[in-house]
């Protein structure tokens, strides 16, 4: 092993060590990068980084970031989520199960306009788990309901994952965001199943709700709350996402029309003012801000990684796995899977994946199809007890009576049905292939 090589992986090793000790995710970057580059080659290396870091900041696919940012918070401000677990809690009337099956479906409509797992789980797990609690349902499901829809926005377009992975492995956003409609609808449809099959075997874990609760709305206001609160989100979802996989306009394009179209719908539910406009100014630039500048510095620490030889010490360390391309691409998910407990997905996408990509171009392997296994990897990463992300996020705005091993118990057969998912895309890669092919992509 050269000294670069020792290098390299010392520079992973201090990643790792400064992040338990708990440094920002983005200083961990920039530190380990000019300081293991530095005992490396000098100041030589960091010539490269000021080109690096301008293709990062002018890179036209990352506007669609702020755009879809600002759609998803508006939505959440605006309080419109709210309502409409309200209409779907009446629409599901007597069936067992049927609010949970609605947290699933607002789960896939806020996944798809705010794509950001935290801001998904903390505003279902505010607003949908103590009605779900009132109602009579278990603990344990109501709080593992919450976390699998909310970390659906890891996979359903248009996910900022998906826009980031695009960048990375030079695929278009169209494309995967294509791809990744039927296996999220198909991750969707699963938890869905899973309750509706609770609501016969287990009818006391999911009860409907109360009769007296739905009788108190009559049907025509209901179906006017229908066409009021439902029908615009979905519209505006249908439009943007419409838009891009039919070709009508580049992703960035229709963020720009969703930022817009977002405003639309708050304006038409009246909820439309400059305190709920403020702050989602006000949280979009944080979030955008945030995440730029971990994208700056991982740059930093790429470049360091690259020019130690690390990208070669991971191609030589495959030659040691049996199995050939497949295996290869378990080794990946795998390692991507543990990383979840402990970094971003950010990190994950622009660290890990670059140091896979040349493994996966060499074996012929469809980069579109690995992007969607990663995202919902990924996605699954985010359940996984001790450290998920989405229990922290539910934990943090749970009622007291719902305690941490409630959410632990509830999460265990989501990531069953997750990795039931991964499974199904890696032995048909036609989940994911069919529908860019199908289009012309």
């Amino acid at each position: 092993m050269t000294p670069n090589e020792i290098l390299a992986l010392a520079t992973l090793g201090s990643f790792f060590v400064l992040l338990l000790v708990g440094v920002p995710v983005a200083l961990t970057l920039a530190v380990t990068g000019f300081f293991f580059g530095y005992l490396g080659f000098g100041m030589t290396l960091f010539n490269l980084l000021p080109a690096r870091i301008f293709g990062v900041v002018s890179n036209y696919t990352l506007i669609a970031i702020p755009l879809f940012v600002f759609m998803g918070v508006m939505l959440e401000k605006s309080r419109i989520a709210e309502e409409l677990m309200d209409v779907i809690g009446h629409l599901a009337g007597s069936v067992r199960g049927g609010m949970g099956v609605g947290i699933i479906l607002v789960g896939v409509l806020m996944g798809a306009t705010t794509g950001i797992v935290g801001a998904t789980v903390v505003t279902l797990g505010l607003l949908t788990l103590p009605a779900l609690l009132r109602r009579g349902y278990d603990r344990g499901i109501a709080c593992g309901a919450i976390c699998a829809s909310g970390t659906l926005g890891q996979i359903i377009p248009p996910s900022l994952v998906l826009i980031l992975l695009s960048d990375i492995l030079g695929e278009s956003v169209g494309t995967l965001f294509a791809a990744a409609v039927i296996p999220g609808l198909l991750l969707a449809g699963i938890y869905c199943l899973y309750i509706f099959g609770l609501g016969m075997l287990r009818p006391d874990k999911v009860p409907a709700v109360p009769a007296d609760e739905r009788a108190a709305m009559e049907r025509r206001t209901l179906l006017v709350k229908v066409l009021k609160v439902g029908l615009p989100p979905v519209a505006l979802v249908v439009a943007v996402l419409g838009s891009i996989i039919g070709g009508v306009a580049a992703p960035t394009e229709a963020a720009s029309m969703g930022a817009l179209g977002s405003i639309v719908v708050a304006a038409t539910a009246r909820r439309l003012t400059w305190d709920v406009l403020r702050e989602t100014v006000r949280s979009t630039t944080r979030t955008t801000a945030a995440m730029i500048f971990i994208l700056v510095c991982s740059q930093v620490f790429a470049l360091a990684f690259r020019g130690l030889q690390g990208e070669a010490l991971v191609h030589d360390l495959f030659a040691f796995l049996p199995g050939g391309v497949p295996a290869e691409v378990v080794f990946m998910l795998v390692i991507i899977f543990l990383l979840g407990f402990f970094i971003e997905w950010i990190e994950i996408s622009y660290i890990v994946v670059p140091m896979f990509m040349p493994i996966l171009v060499q074996g012929g392997v469809d980069l579109v199809w690995a992007a969607t296994l990663i995202a919902v990897v990924m996605q699954t990463s985010f359940l996984t007890p001790p450290f998920g992300w989405a229990l922290f996020f539910l934990r943090g705005v749970a009622p007291p009576q719902v305690s941490t091993m409630d959410i632990y118990r509830g999460v265990v057969p989501f990531i069953g049905m997750q990795v039931l998912a991964v499974a199904l895309v890696f032995v048909w890669p036609g989940l994911a292939l069919w529908l860019p092919a199908a289009i012309g992509w």
